[in-house]
């Protein structure tokens, strides 16, 4: 049975590869060492074969890229913990960013983020979040692809117009929550979360590769300017969640996960999430196992994870946390009863008085039973603890084997453009109706100024054309005024 060694007790403290997708939990106090522990299981995983997803919320994640430094303090806990052929070394990594700028662009569609998870983003209220799943309908029923927010905006436009009608079908729909979702929609692209949305959208199988020497990739999404936008960060890794549990087939138990995810700064998941959406959360995690997937949550706080999801997590890190607050004293107590009893040891009193670099470590063990919880010092990692200069970044983006497919954006023909064609044959097929009266006007002045001889209808069909030209321009130039305002600027 594979093995990742996270720390040494009286014994060394192993977590069993076969029991990966149990999940688990790391927390503590700021400082405490979470961030290595992160480490430590990311490379253990990533060295027995098993693909890596993580979040960098601090920046100093993607140090998994590079080998470590040897220093006088690492020297000192590798000697302490008696590890034997420890080296330095680097990880098999690959960059993303939604916004493009510290690792490949991260996109996904309107229609496959689904208007649960986008009403979370753009924080719209029940009545708010009804129009827009009537929209999606509308959508469907309309044959309307939803790549970008510019599609959703031209449906949303659609919708008003078509209102009436709409609501005969789908229930009432009015203008002000249409409005409402219109200025979130303004409010998600000044902050650049318009990013997020178009094509190519992100496959599943591109972070699920293993190198040539058989090492599970590491997929850092750089989430230091994302995490500003919590509802924005956590919905992202929510979808990115159900799309592998609705895409990945059941393997049932296996020797090792097929993939691991880390989910940094847990607690915005559930922050003001609606009940719907915290039992679709728990569903997931609950039924997830069995798609091969595990998936480690990171907060300071256990009871920041709620209890119907604490109980899913069987392998715990429990750095320190500090009793100054009943809030802190609260924490102290959760996380002390989360962990099967070890009768040489006081949870309660050692979680307050853990060192940086300690925990207390319980994991999954022969019939997943959980082993009793151990005082461990945790391992350190082979790589660099610490961040990526502007340079090895780019090096890195630049050798990737998936940027020539994600670096350039595309946009097909989707609701947009089907949409604004259709306003302007409508538009064009009024016209000849609206011209009639001009054109009979016309053509009795024609007769006053010129005379109806022969010899003269060369010069009173030039005129008429004159005049059919000049009105053609005009009307295309009001259109495409009121397609500017209605519509909004297509890129």
């Amino acid at each position: 049975m594979e093995q990742i060694l996270l720390g040494k007790s009286e014994q060394n403290v192993y977590l069993n590869a076969r029991y990966g997708n149990r999940h688990g939990l790391v927390s503590g106090a700021t400082g405490t060492g979470k961030t290595v522990s992160l480490l430590v299981l990311a490379e253990g995983f990533s060295r027995i074969g098993v693909p890596v997803f993580i979040a960098d919320v601090k920046g100093d994640v993607a140090g998994l890229a590079m080998p470590g430094v040897l220093s006088e303090k690492l020297q000192q806990r590798i000697d302490q913990l008696g590890l034997s052929g420890y080296s330095l070394e680097a990880n098999p990594v690959m960059l993303w960013d939604v916004f493009g700028q510290s690792g490949h662009p991260v996109r996904t569609t309107v229609s496959e983020m689904g208007p649960a998870l986008l009403a979370r983003i753009l924080e719209l209220n029940d009545v708010q979040t009804g129009t827009l799943e009537v929209a999606f309908h509308l959508a469907d029923a309309e044959g309307l692809l939803l790549l970008d927010l510019d599609d959703l905006r031209a449906l949303l436009n659609f919708l008003a117009e078509n209102r009436a009608e709409v609501s005969k079908t789908y229930g009432l729909v009015s203008p002000p929550s249409i409005a409402a979702i219109q200025r979130s929609l303004l409010s998600l692209d000044s902050a650049g979360g318009n990013l997020l949305f178009g094509e190519t959208a992100l496959e599943l199988g591109d972070l699920m590769r293993t190198d040539l020497s058989g090492r599970g990739i590491i997929s850092i999404l750089a989430a230091d300017k994302l995490i500003l936008k919590p509802k924005l960060y956590s919905s992202l890794l929510l979808w990115l969640l159900s799309e592998l549990y609705e895409n990945l087939p059941e393997i049932g138990d296996a020797d090792k996960p097929r993939m691991v995810f880390f989910f940094d700064e847990a607690h915005l998941l559930f922050d003001d999430a609606p009940p719907a959406l915290r039992q679709k959360v728990e569903q997931v995690i609950r039924l997830i196992r069995s798609k091969g997937v595990g998936v480690y949550f990171c907060s300071q706080y256990p009871d920041d994870i709620p209890s119907e999801v604490l109980g899913q997590l069987g392998n715990r890190i429990q750095h320190a946390l500090r009793a100054y607050t009943p809030r802190d004293q609260k924490a102290v107590k959760t996380a002390a009863e989360t962990f099967v009893p070890n009768p040489k040891l006081d949870v309660v009193s050692a979680i307050s008085q853990l060192a940086v670099g300690e925990a207390l470590v319980s994991t999954l063990q022969d019939k997943g039973v959980p082993s009793p919880v151990e005082k461990a010092f945790i391992c350190p990692p082979h790589c660099r603890m610490g961040t990526l200069s502007p340079e090895e970044r780019s090096a890195i983006i630049a050798r990737s084997p998936v940027g020539i497919k994600y670096d350039k954006a595309i946009n097909r023909e989707s609701a947009y453009e089907i949409l604004q064609r259709r306003t302007s044959q409508n538009s064009d097929a009024a016209k000849p109706e609206a011209e009639k009266p001009q054109a009979a006007e016309r053509s009795a002045i024609g007769e006053l100024l010129w005379g109806t001889k022969k010899r003269q209808g060369l010069v009173e069909t030039m005129a008429k054309q004159t005049a059919r030209t000049v009105g053609s321009q005009v009307g295309r130039s009001i259109i495409r005024g009121i397609l500017g305002s209605i519509l909004g600027g297509k890129r």
